[in-house]
């Protein structure tokens, strides 16, 4: 079964805020669905967190190493991929291509085989995972309600990131993580990250010290992205003496990129992002070098339904990792598939269990949010 064709549709119209001090609008396109067609007629797909044109820039390149290559086979021709464009840059935009690449080839492996992704991975440790509500920090009463309408659709794990946290003294964050808690109850995952990554992030080690210690006052299960994304040293001494674990990784992209950072003992939790690490084959590999080295892995996930149901894949095929991260509220998860999610009872998801990554697209919903550029369908 050979590579035919691969396609890119962007997603615009709904984009949900990111937090940023420059600010994502409806209309900004950071997401990117991807098919790849094989020449029998099946189409697998992916998802990438870039925009659409930097995406069809980097298949220009990718398409002669990829075009007419075995569409079963992801990890070997990722791979391909990675080795023969490293010295057009690593861990950017064609990094960020290929992982949908290599998410649409899982599926047509699943597809072809009559498997699911998880069981290809390396088999189901789970059938269903928690997903935690992820959601910008706003106003503490305003957070409030939020959270507590959350509550009542069947959540029972919560992350609060970004927007104000950080930025405007430690008794507004205090009062941010105290009206969450109080609005969750005890005995409820609460996570708080504070978006080290954003532009000129001003802070070092003794604001994230004071900060952990403010937050394990609430029982907070990880403090995330405390600290700049390059601050090694810095999230190395923070994690040997905070209270609550620490969380980070989200921008580091290719296994190779990740190694230093477990050598150095710097994360207690690792969030690589399926959609920009290399996908699936990459994910997997940096996954279990986590483990290795005593780090717990929860993959970050602020994208699409197809990035959650990778994220859900593999969940299920890691021994450990109970949680997957759930973008409350954006239709490029909830509005482009032809069953929603659905949490269970117990504030659950199950992991898909049909072959490929199990997500049925609705193709008209891609294409109203895609301006009118469709994905092929199988034939």
């Amino acid at each position: 079964m050979r590579i035919h064709s691969i396609h890119a549709v962007g997603l615009y119209g709904a984009t949900p805020e990111g937090g940023w001090e420059v600010e994502l609008r409806p209309d900004d396109c950071v997401h990117t669905l991807v098919a790849v067609l094989t020449e029998e007629g099946a189409v697998g797909y992916g998802s990438c967190f870039t925009s659409v044109d930097l995406v069809r820039a980097a298949f220009k390149v990718l398409e002669p190493l990829l075009l007419g290559e075995v569409a079963t086979e992801p990890e070997r021709v990722s791979e391909k991929l990675h080795q023969h464009t490293f010295w057009m840059g690593r861990g950017g935009t064609l990094t960020h291509a290929i992982s949908g690449i290599d998410i649409a080839l899982w599926d047509i492996l699943g597809q072809v085989t009559g498997q699911s992704v998880a069981r290809l991975l390396g088999g189901r440790y789970r059938e269903r995972v928690r997903p935690y509500a992820s959601l910008l920090m706003r106003d503490p009463e305003l957070l409030a309600d939020e959270l507590r309408a959350l509550v009542q659709s069947g959540f029972r794990a919560f992350k609060l990131g970004w927007g104000p946290f950080g930025r405007h003294g430690h008794a507004l964050d205090e009062a941010i993580v105290r009206a969450a808690r109080d609005a969750v109850g005890d005995g409820v995952d609460l996570m708080i990250d504070a978006g080290g990554s954003a532009a000129h992030w001003p802070h070092r080690y003794t604001w994230a010290l004071r900060t952990a210690e403010m937050l394990a006052g609430y029982a907070v299960r990880w403090f995330e992205e405390p600290l700049a994304p390059d601050d090694i040293d810095g999230y190395a001494l923070l994690r040997e003496h905070s209270r609550v674990a620490i969380a980070g990784g989200e921008v580091l992209t290719r296994r190779q990129s990740f190694l230093p950072w477990f050598e150095r003992r710097a994360f207690d939790i690792v969030q690589p992002d399926v959609t920009k690490v290399g996908g699936l084959s990459e994910q997997r590999r940096i996954a279990w070098s986590a483990l290795d080295h005593g780090v717990d892995i929860i993959p970050h996930g602020w994208n699409t339904a197809l990035g959650l149901a990778a994220d859900l894949h593999l969940a299920s095929a890691l021994p450990h990792t109970d949680l997957v991260e759930y973008l409350t509220g954006s239709p490029y998860i909830d509005g482009i598939v032809t069953e929603p999610w659905l949490l269970d009872e117990d504030g659950m998801l199950a992991i898909p269990s049909g072959p490929g990554i199990g997500v049925s697209l609705d193709h008209e919903a891609v294409a109203r949010f895609g301006r009118g550029d469709r994905l092929p369908v199988a034939s």
